[in-house]
Formats: C-alpha cells, sequence, structure tokens
C-alpha cells in the first residue's frame, strides 16, 4: 500500500521496472507483465499505453508484440514515471488536504511532511531504472 501514489502509479513503476529488467531491446506482453507481478492485464495494458504517450515506453503489434522501453534505463527516472501518471502536486501541496498549508501557516504534520516529501522528490528524481536492475529481477522472482 501506497501512502503518496495512486495504484495506477504503483503499478506503472512495477511495469516500467519490470520491462527495465528484461533484456534489453526485448519486448514483453501485457500478459507476461500482468502474470509476473500479478497485476490485472487490462490495467496493465491502459497504463503502458499512457506511458507511451511520455516517450518512456513503446509498443509493438503483432503475434511478437508488446511493451519495450523507448529510452535507455539510465536516462529514465523514477520520477519521469511518476510525473507521467500521477503528477507531481503531491510534492507540492498539503498531504492533510488543508488549503494554504504553508511555512508561515504549517499543517499539524507540516514540518515533518516537508522534510519527507523534499526527500522523496530528490530520490525520485535522481535514480534511474539501470540503478535498480538488479533488485528489480529478486523482486520479481520472489512474487513468481
Amino acid at each position: 500500500m501506497s501512502i503518496i501514489f495512486s495504484k495506477k502509479c504503483e503499478y506503472g513503476l512495477q511495469a516500467v521496472l519490470y520491462l527495465s529488467s528484461i533484456t534489453e531491446s526485448a519486448v514483453a506482453s501485457a500478459d507476461e507483465i500482468s502474470g509476473k507481478l500479478r497485476i490485472p492485464k487490462e490495467f496493465v495494458s491502459k497504463i503502458l499505453q499512457e506511458l507511451t504517450e511520455s516517450g518512456m515506453v513503446n509498443s509493438k503489434k503483432g503475434k511478437n508484440g508488446g511493451f519495450f522501453l523507448d529510452k535507455p534505463v539510465n536516462q529514465i527516472k523514477l520520477m519521469d514515471i511518476v510525473q507521467a501518471i500521477d503528477g507531481d502536486s503531491i510534492f507540492r501541496t498539503c498531504v492533510l488536504g488543508f488549503p494554504n498549508c504553508s511555512n508561515e501557516a504549517p499543517c499539524p504534520v507540516h514540518e515533518t511532511w516537508s522534510k519527507l516529501s523534499k526527500e522523496t522528490f530528490d530520490m525520485l528524481n535522481q535514480e534511474t531504472l539501470d540503478q535498480f536492475i538488479l533488485k528489480t529481477k529478486k523482486k520479481i522472482q520472489s512474487i513468481s
């Protein structure tokens, strides 16, 4: 369960990480991704089709079709995926939903959330997919 990302974004992150972990230039079908990650196939297809609009993912039609990364893994940041699916508003708005939350008029968790939010944003903006390939492969093996 994620506290900051939508389920759609969680699945998108997982699917793109999966694509990064297979042989470069390999194509993975929605069925394959769905089965390996235990995500509903229809959801996988829809999310990856949306990510094709961002230029991160592309698809190939036909019998041996599927999805593949359209950029090198060292050029895709986790934040690129989050931005394409959920946007970055969670990093700019009050986590409790209070209007006008700021340093001058903070909500009860403003100080703590501001620190966590900045650390999370920085990590997502610095880490690229190539840094997670081995860990992703291990995680996928533990799911299957």
